[in-house]
């Protein structure tokens, strides 16, 4: 039996739109109480003074990619969870793309018997749709979901047979599954490595219009509404896209979306003279995109956003632009770079934790995301104050890609708890 006092803290919780100062108290791992102070300390229990800091419920990253199995040497499911711990993350999401693919039941159960073994956070695995993410032959929807997949993806791949597609969507509402997609048109995307314009034709680099995103992304939002399956679009990076989504929920159809930090906090400039850790899918886009992006998240018309955490080692990132494998690491530096649009006034602190933490868990069924009395005490301490330098040596994660390096950040997690014990401590 153990009991700790959050004392002194602005609690900030969408689920019970609740932002105020305030005391939490976590009792056997569950929140027992949260809101106005409590007088004497419980009998027995431990006391951390938040000093007036940001307590919130512990962030859910819905789109991670993990090395193990068949590339450990890029991230383990123990360095993905401490990188997650230091980032504030307490749940995520684990994307299918390893070798083998996360296709049966076996490689769902070693996913979490390996978490339940190694992870300081919770790691909910995602099943693939399609066996060996082939695009072709359908997985077994039903015996993934059961062994504990919370989510059916294609991973960085986009289906292209529009029939496998609309089956797939078909036999997940069937199972109450909802149905994650990365849309990019392999055919216009074909040889491109950065966003199609004026700066692509500068580098001298093959471009990826913005349509190789749009028009799958607007056929998979008929088949949503075709089949009345919970569809979700992974990754947005476009105005059309935003429009495309709004339009889709204006029709009823059961869609929401996300997007990766990266696309939140940078664009195509960013990538320099051929900085190869700004080369992402979907490619970075213009500046009026990224504005865009931000006004649609706040406005509720971007449902969450992610880290896109995609972990590659200097054999594929130190390589010519065009040759450079996509992909950035993100855990880490998530909520710092979130919490700009914060301090820039573009996006309301309750509505960017709704994003980061209470509308995934909501969207993919995790319990995780609230501090109401009765829930699990995942929870982040946060100094919206303090300031630092992302520096790639102090990053948990075994890859070391980040698109911030040297990027000055306000906000920074203090410690993060999950089911009521310290799984990081910033000292």
């Amino acid at each position: 039996m153990s009991t700790t006092l959050l004392k002194n803290a602005r609690i900030v919780d969408p689920s019970q739109q609740m932002d105020t100062l305030g005391d939490i108290v976590v009792k056997d791992g569950i929140i027992e109480h949260c809101g106005p102070p409590i007088g004497a300390l419980p009998g027995g229990a431990s006391q951390i003074d938040c000093d007036g800091r940001l307590v919130i419920p512990g962030l859910v990253d819905a789109r991670v990619f993990v090395g193990e199995p068949g590339a450990e040497h890029r991230e383990t499911i123990a360095s993905v969870s401490n990188a997650a711990a230091a980032g504030g993350v307490t749940s995520l999401i684990m994307m299918p793309d390893t070798n083998p693919v996360i296709d049966d039941v076996a490689l769902v159960e070693f996913v979490l018997r390996t978490a339940r073994e190694q992870a300081c956070v919770n790691i909910y695995p995602s099943a693939a749709m399609t066996k060996a993410l082939s695009g072709n032959e359908l997985t077994e929807f039903g015996l993934l979901r059961d062994a504990g997949a919370v989510m059916l993806t294609n991973g960085r791949h986009t289906i292209s047979n529009t029939l496998v597609l609309r089956r797939a969507l078909t036999y997940a509402r069937d199972f109450g599954m909802v149905v994650a997609c990365e849309t990019q048109d392999a055919f216009l995307a074909a040889q491109g490595v950065m966003n199609e314009g004026l700066y692509a034709s500068w580098l001298g680099l093959e471009g990826i219009p913005r349509e190789a995103e749009i028009i799958p992304l607007e056929r998979d939002l008929r088949l949503a509404e075709l089949t009345g399956a919970q569809y979700h679009a992974a990754k947005i990076s476009t105005t059309e896209s935003v429009e495309a989504i709004r339009q889709a929920k204006s029709r009823g159809a059961a869609v929401t979306s996300g997007v990766s930090i990266n696309h939140l906090s940078l664009n195509e400039n960013d990538i320099g003279e051929y900085r190869t850790f700004f080369k992402l899918t979907p490619p970075l886009r213009s500046e009026d995109d990224r504005r865009a992006m931000v006004s649609a998240l706040a406005d509720g018309d971007i449902d969450i956003i992610v880290s896109s955490h995609d972990p590659q080692d200097v054999d594929t990132k130190r390589l010519p632009f065009a040759d450079a494998a996509d992909g950035a690491v993100g855990l880490e530096t998530l909520l710092g770079a979130a919490l700009r649009l914060h301090h820039s006034d573009d996006v309301p602190l309750m509505r960017l934790i709704d994003a980061l933490s209470t509308r995934p868990a909501q969207i993919f069924g995790l319990a995780a995301g609230s501090l109401k009395p009765g829930s699990t005490a995942d929870i982040a301490i946060v100094d919206m104050n303090e300031p630092w330098l992302v520096s790639e040596k102090d990053l948990r994660s075994r890859s070391k890609n980040t698109p911030f390096e040297n990027a000055r950040l306000q906000g920074r997690v203090i410690k993060t708890m999950v089911a009521g014990a310290i799984v990081y401590d910033y000292q």
